[in-house]
């Protein structure tokens, strides 16, 4: 019923029109913008180099003054070294403080007890470059570095959410 030419010329097709499928859907993915931010030792790092090497990670925008976010950082480092054991990922907390208070970061996080990497973003070019307005904001990054969700604002049990994306993220 169908010749030699019909079935090379259908096969070709259809590997084109999937590639071409294939990147559509490339281009809907979202990176970590190479924006340098500032560990808590005063070091640049650009904060693209920190994803996309096989773990999850989540990245949570934060200011010593936003009660809400503290609020939920104080609930995620409860949890942060059951969920880095099961699901093998890393948490980055980035404060929005401008540079005047970045004394109160050091002391928020030394206060706190915090396990997890904290980043400063004083002058706010990270969280511009997302497009977000106020934090508290989180990003859920997979392990091939493509943001895959984002959560603004924060009630308590949101970090339950959180553990089953992630959850998510790690079975596949």
């Amino acid at each position: 019923m169908f010749n030699g030419n019909f079935c090379k010329n259908f096969f070709a097709l259809l590997i084109v029109f999937s590639f071409s499928l294939n990147q559509v859907f490339a281009q809907d993915e979202k990176k970590l913008p190479a924006i340098n931010v500032t560990n808590m030792n005063g070091e640049k790092v650009d904060i693209s180099t920190l994803v996309g090497k096989g773990n999850i990670v989540v990245i949570n925008f934060w200011a010593t003054w936003c009660v809400p976010c503290k609020k939920e950082l104080n609930n995620i480092s409860e949890l942060y070294d059951d969920w880095k054991e099961k699901y093998k990922m890393e948490f980055i907390a980035v404060s929005i403080d401008d540079s005047k208070n970045t004394t109160k970061v050091k002391t928020t996080v030394n206060g706190s007890g915090w396990g997890f990497t904290v980043m400063l973003d004083p002058n706010q070019d990270l969280m511009r470059a997302l497009n977000f307005q106020a934090p508290p904001y989180s990003l859920i990054i997979d392990k091939n570095g493509n943001i895959v969700e984002t959560h603004a604002g924060y009630v308590d049990g949101d970090e339950f959410l959180m553990e089953e994306k992630i959850k998510e993220l790690f079975s596949k």
